[in-house]
């Protein structure tokens, strides 16, 4: 386990989102993402494990443009004290909250587990 600032954590989480290719970064302007300390009521209402690190909340790209839905924002959470939990050093932390952001972030455009874990992001 370790324990870094909510500052520090909130900069770990800009630079995996200053790592998403720019043209990707439009795709992004309806998505908002926050950071919780662990899940709250969002991930029970889906059913997840109270140990999940990440959360995409909303509906695919592909999924709006086939049903021609309107823009709703979609949510991504990122838990603060899962992935610090789960982590035995800073370099470790940075990586995994990397994996996390890029992995909701697939889920924004609609890739399943199985794709991310083949592109690294599981």
């Amino acid at each position: 386990m370790i324990s870094v600032t909510a500052a520090e954590f909130e900069k770990a989480v800009e630079a995996a989102l200053r790592s998403i290719p720019p043209e990707f970064e439009r795709f992004l302007d309806n998505v908002m993402i926050e950071i919780k300390d662990r899940p709250g009521r969002e991930a029970a209402e889906m059913e997840e494990p109270d140990d999940i690190l990440g959360l995409y909340v909303g509906t695919p790209i592909e999924d709006r443009m086939l049903e021609g839905l309107p823009p709703m924002p979609d949510c991504i959470y990122i838990y603060r004290q899962n992935l610090c939990d789960m982590c035995e050093s800073k370099e470790e932390l940075i990586d995994e909250i990397r994996i996390t952001v890029l992995h909701e972030i697939g889920h924004h455009f609609g890739l399943d587990e199985d794709r991310l874990d083949e592109l690294g992001y599981a």
